[in-house]
């Protein structure tokens, strides 16, 4: 069975590492590049990702459950096949949706009552129910069933919910490998990531990285961040719970963030990430440079006969300049996002391998100080 993490290297804390997958190889530190529906949103396909060096493609759990139907995936042969990606998946459970439908939603010890936000049909997802769906998506990765905890929330509150995470997480496991024994099940070889809860309380996340470790997972996440907390509260939260994780498994600091926050998380020792910035950044013209993030739509920009980002090898860059993808904006003509998001997307992938070289090389750290000081903060 093909499950298994090298660590390569170190530099400081950072880690470069390769996870062998039964859809390939992934290098990490990786970036995963989010296509919540299968898809990225701004007109990008699963060939564009190739071209642009994405190694993993991240899907919805929840989303795909209500639109098209796992069980439609499933008849197509799985999600690889669907979307034409031969190359790693990871499909999150839906617990943010837990988090992010707040107003439509009741959390059991069974699971979460949803209302569904297309059409408001109620819908029920509990950890079998999450690992049933990813099993028919057929997905690389897994992610356990969780709680995303809001911040702030009562320490009396994240006791409890991380509790509940733990007992969910169990039953997660227990289902996965009964799926992953099925006959019909299309990837029987499917991976199991669990997730690391606790607020930016500590001694619980401290405790609870202690408890999943037990579980003897695939790989664990680093969940509950970037939703409102400071990046410094963020910094230290990462700081106090990797010491505490598997060393010899990868580690997932979810839905992060600003290539500076990667940069941060990779000197704390962090090998994956995801996040829906660079592509809806892309969507609305705000794009990233060797000098920071800049507005394609500034009217600065209407004669500029220079491409987004000079030097840059993505098929934005390579083609056309930032007066005439100011002017798609201007007209509204969807190749804008299109370009935008491509470029964007192609800055976090080739940074990733910057990254991965710079650590190969031992240099990190000096890097990373480069490169912060060439935004300015502005990214």
């Amino acid at each position: 069975m093909v499950k298994k993490y090298t660590l390569l290297k170190k530099d400081g804390e950072a880690r470069r590492g390769k996870l062998e997958t039964p859809h390939g190889i992934i290098q990490t530190p990786v970036f995963m590049n989010v296509g919540t529906l299968a898809a990225i949103k701004g007109a990008v396909s699963s060939m564009d990702l190739k071209e642009i060096e994405c190694q993993v493609e991240l899907s919805n759990t929840y989303h795909l459950h209500l639109r098209p139907g796992d069980k439609v995936v499933k008849n197509m042969g799985g999600l690889h096949k669907f979307m034409n990606w031969d190359r790693p998946i990871l499909t999150d459970s839906g617990g943010f949706q837990v988090f992010s439908l707040s107003g439509m939603r009741k959390i059991k010890e069974e699971g979460v009552y949803f209302n569904s936000h297309i059409d408001g049909r109620k819908i029920f997802m509990g950890p079998e129910e999450s690992m049933q769906i990813q099993s028919n998506l057929a997905s690389t990765i897994a992610m356990a069933f969780d709680e995303c905890i809001p911040n702030p929330s009562t320490r009396d509150y994240v006791n409890k919910s991380v509790a509940r995470t733990t007992r969910w997480l169990e039953r997660c496991k227990v289902e996965m490998e009964r799926l992953n024994s099925l006959e019909d099940t299309i990837n029987k070889e499917q991976m199991l990531f669990g997730i690391n809860q606790g607020g930016i309380y500590e001694d619980i996340r401290i405790e609870h990285a202690k408890t999943i470790t037990k579980f003897d997972l695939d790989g664990y996440a680093i969940g509950g961040l970037a939703v409102g907390e400071t990046h410094e509260e963020m910094y230290r939260i990462i700081d106090a719970v990797v010491p505490y994780l598997p060393q010899e498994k990868p580690i997932y600091l979810m839905g992060v963030g600003l290539p500076s926050n990667i940069l941060e998380a990779v000197s704390r020792g962090v090998d994956f990430f995801d996040c829906v910035l660079p592509a809806r950044n892309g969507r609305h013209g705000h794009v990233f440079t060797k000098e920071g993030k800049i507005n394609i739509m500034n009217a600065k920009y209407e004669l500029d006969g220079r491409p987004i980002d000079e030097g840059c090898e993505c098929p934005a860059c390579k083609h056309y300049t930032r007066a005439y993808i100011r002017h798609l904006f201007k007209a509204k003509e969807m190749l804008a996002m299109r370009l935008c998001v491509l470029h964007n997307l192609y800055f976090y992938n080739k940074l990733m391998g910057d990254i991965r070289t710079a650590i190969d090389g031992g240099y990190f750290q000096d890097f990373k100080k480069q490169k912060l000081e060439e935004w300015g903060g502005k990214a």
